[in-house]
């Protein structure tokens, strides 16, 4: 069962320097209770390591690789940079003040991904919403916070778009309900603009967009919006994203994966072509 991430969310790099730690413990044949006296901690300290429930301490890094076997000092030289630069806090990290931490996840996850998959039932998708249109979301999300910290949450929307025009941009792949397309978000010039917006991404080598139309009827994904990510890094495995009101669950078991994907991909052919997303937003826009 999957559970909201813990406060302090790890990185991806803090994840994938964990799951090495595990196959290094694993591949020396010690337990986690072995390798706990060998750091003079106990097992559920080692185990935190490997989760990346907890920052790797350097000297613990270091000691660890020799009990595990690894002596080549270029190599654990090498480690200790990685754990260096995984307890480092994200660019997002500035943000602390308006961003929760069960997003700070979110963040890293997208900023390493290859492969950005979602669907949204809602509104556009943050990498692609105007800084009006973002206003006003977040507006209507927390209509009693103080100005300042919606314009703060609109700074950390913009940050993160510029992934998708980086070097070594991600592929982004959405179906958005015609209800997106439908749903009034501050007035008819906002929602002229983000239309416009979207048939400008639709351009873009690495962003594909579909509409799910209401004349298709129901779709295996109608409870709500989700992300799968997939990584470069063979370390990392799929990770399903789903989003609540207070909070959000990260899925990375292949079943519960599986699921997820197999309602994306019954869904891709279900709504329309990408090739036809920018005939559809046109037309939309000029009923707008």
């Amino acid at each position: 069962m999957a559970e909201a991430r813990p406060a302090g969310a790890p990185t991806v790099l803090r994840v994938v320097l964990g799951k090495r730690l595990h196959d290094l413990r694993e591949k020396a044949g010690l337990s986690y209770e072995q390798a706990g006296r060998a750091l003079d901690v106990t097992h559920a300290t080692v185990r935190r390591m490997e989760k990346a429930e907890v920052g790797l301490k350097l000297p613990y890094v270091e000691k660890l690789l020799r009990v595990y076997g690894v002596t080549d000092p270029a190599e654990v030289e090498g480690f200790l940079d990685l754990a260096r630069e995984a307890n480092r806090p994200g660019w997002w990290h500035r943000f602390r003040d308006v961003l929760p931490e069960w997003f700070s996840a979110f963040v890293s996850l997208e900023g390493e991904a290859n492969l950005i998959r979602a669907y949204e039932p809602h509104y556009v998708p943050g990498l692609l919403q105007t800084e009006r249109y973002a206003r006003a979301v977040l507006r209507a999300g927390q209509p009693h916070a103080p100005e300042a910290d919606i314009e703060r949450a609109v700074a950390v929307r913009r940050e993160r778009q510029s992934l998708l025009t980086r070097e070594g941009a991600p592929l982004l792949w959405v179906v958005m309900d015609e209800t997106v397309l439908r749903r009034p978000i501050g007035g008819p010039d906002i929602m002229r603009e983000q239309v416009s917006r979207l048939a400008e991404a639709t351009t873009m080598p690495n962003v594909r967009l579909q509409v799910m139309p209401f004349a298709a009827g129901p779709h295996p994904a109608m409870y709500g919006p989700f992300h799968i990510f997939r990584f470069p890094l063979p370390e990392l495995p799929d990770i399903a994203y789903a989003e609540n009101l207070v909070g959000a669950s990260y899925f990375d078991q292949r079943e519960d994966v599986s699921a997820f994907l197999e309602a994306l991909d019954r869904m891709c052919a279900q709504a329309a072509p990408a090739q036809t997303t920018e005939a559809v937003l046109g037309g939309i826009r000029k009923e707008i």
